[in-house]
């Protein structure tokens, strides 16, 4: 593949986030037009980035960060928009060949269904759309006959090996994890663990909740739920295996046994690229692998019974519905409970199962964009009330 066949115009949402920051170092390498991005409300960030790549469009979240970007940058011809619906606005607007969505959590969903209704390809590593809306996300995908090619290590490489199967059936997936900083610890050991510790993932840099979900294994989770709905597997045809130098981004095995595997550096700027060029390649923008200092890979089990975060994903997409859009939204906000040191490590498993649990019997079997969206805002409800009586305690 020469340079030139590769898609020429991008949009990036969540620019300022780890993932965010990554596609712009690709664009930068690959001199692709970056026509869009967008931001929560770090203004000063936005406004170096619309400096360097003089997009078209810029969007806030925040109305307020919009309004200071927009006096910020008078001096330039890009195009302002604010709030959840200028963020969707700016995609129909720029008409890019490509949107890629790092906005992190139930916020992209939106945006990800308006850019699938823009016709063009959606680079997606807003894994909480899928999660949150698989069947409604996929559903309007084929409709538009839109392709959705995601933007995380693990299914970019499982897209990889699935790439002149000539529809051969597979056996199953076998996701790769890298098992996280606390990989063999003890549930007692993990309630011990602070902010700072949850932080320092040992192999992948990330923005703050998805290092603290990879700590949990519920950003392995969500990884399952997305597995099902992207190649259309039942959750019984993914295992998880641990592959600690992530070297192994993932893997698929055939009905013949035989096993294709992806492998490259942890970088997630080549899923970046891959999205820009597949089925096709172009030239590297990450380095290679040197085996011979890599030396060995190592693989191992999850231990479900402490890190219960990962087995209650599969629990929640074998039974659908809202309820893996519940276990986000408690997800989120214990999360961010545990980032302002409100609650403790393992008081975010708790939570989440607990929510999980009481909203079990009715979630399941609503189906609707609407009652999806509903259940969202409940789980955040008892999911804030759990958190409360764990401080009512202390």
């Amino acid at each position: 593949m020469n340079e030139m066949q590769m898609l020429e115009s991008m949009v990036v949402l969540g620019s300022t986030g780890s993932v965010g920051e990554q596609a712009l170092d690709v664009v930068r390498e690959t001199g692709v037009s970056l026509v869009g991005i967008s931001a929560q409300r770090n203004v000063k960030r936005v406004e170096e980035q619309v400096r360097e790549f003089h997009p078209r469009f810029c969007a806030m979240a925040d109305e307020n960060a919009a309004k200071e970007l927009k006096s910020a940058i008078s001096d330039t011809d890009t195009v302002v928009y604010a709030g959840e619906s200028g963020i969707c606005e700016m995609i129909r607007e720029a008409n890019a060949d490509v949107v890629e969505n790092s906005i992190i959590g139930e916020a992209g969903l939106l945006p990800t269904l308006a850019a699938i209704d823009t016709g063009k390809r959606l680079a997606l590593a807003n894994k909480e759309s899928l999660v949150v809306a698989g069947e409604i996300v996929m559903s309007r995908a084929r409709e538009k006959g839109v392709e959705i090619l995601p933007v995380d290590s693990e299914h970019c490489a499982i897209v990889q090996c699935l790439a002149g199967s000539n529809g051969n059936p597979i056996r199953r997936i076998l996701l790769t994890a890298s098992g996280g900083p606390f990989y063999g610890k003890t549930r007692e050991e993990l309630s011990q663990i602070t902010v700072e510790r949850a932080l320092a993932h040992p192999t992948w840099k990330m923005g703050a909740k998805i290092t603290i979900d990879s700590a949990t294994l519920m950003n392995k989770g969500f990884e399952v739920i997305e597995a099902v709905h992207l190649f259309g597997v039942s959750p019984d045809q993914i295992e998880v295996v641990v592959q600690r130098e992530s070297i192994i981004h993932s893997m698929v095995e055939y009905i013949d046994h035989s096993v294709i595997a992806q492998l490259s550096v942890p970088d997630m700027r080549l899923c970046v690229q891959y999205a820009l060029t597949a089925p096709h390649r172009s030239s590297a923008v990450i380095e290679p692998i040197d085996f011979t200092k890599l030396g060995t890979l190592t693989f191992g089990k999850p231990d479900l019974d402490t890190f219960v975060l990962l087995d209650a994903a599969f629990r929640a997409v074998r039974k659908g519905g809202a309820l893996p859009a519940v276990l986000n939204a408690a997800n989120e906000v214990a999360v961010a409970a545990f980032l302002v040191h409100r609650i403790g490590f393992t008081d975010i498993m708790d939570v989440v199962t607990g929510v999980l649990s009481d909203m079990e019997g009715t979630a399941a079997s609503l189906k609707a964009l609407d009652e999806i969206l509903l259940c969202d805002k409940e789980a955040r409800a008892k999911a804030n009330e759990r958190i409360h009586g764990l401080l009512c305690k202390v």
